[in-house]
């Protein structure tokens, strides 16, 4: 079986994952944004953006930053569909070289962005990985 990276990020969305997604809400999977109606003429526009290390960053960049730049990545999703942010979940999986400081740092740049653009954390999950961070 090829690794993921082998068939495609866009033909693995389009062949396995969006014979799962909402017919309406998911939009097609199209798009980097699920829009769910909240009230008339109003959705509520919800997007998940992941970082990995080695991928998307890299292991000598700073924490804070990285926070910063996980926060704006989806709130850049945001604000193309016009809508306003108001908080954001939040996964992270840890990696070995990631003590208290290093965490620390991290919650500091998303401090500083929740500050910023006038948002909040509403949950999410942290769990410890032998992998990369991200």
């Amino acid at each position: 079986m090829p690794a993921i990276d082998a068939v495609g990020e866009f033909e693995t969305i389009q062949r396995l994952f969006k014979p799962l997604a909402h017919p309406e809400w998911a939009r097609g999977l199209a798009d980097d944004v699920a829009a769910l109606p909240s009230r008339p003429g109003c959705d509520l526009i919800l997007t998940k953006d992941a970082l990995v290390e080695g991928v998307h960053f890299l292991p000598e960049d700073p924490l804070d930053t990285l926070a910063q730049k996980l926060l704006r990545v989806n709130l850049s999703d945001i604000a193309a569909k016009g809508a306003v942010p108001f908080g954001y979940l939040l996964a992270c999986h840890w990696s070995e070289r990631c003590g208290w400081p290093e965490r620390e740092a991290f919650v500091a740049g998303l401090r500083r962005d929740q500050a910023l653009f006038d948002i909040y954390l509403l949950g999410g999950d942290t769990v410890s990985t032998p992998g990369p961070l991200s």
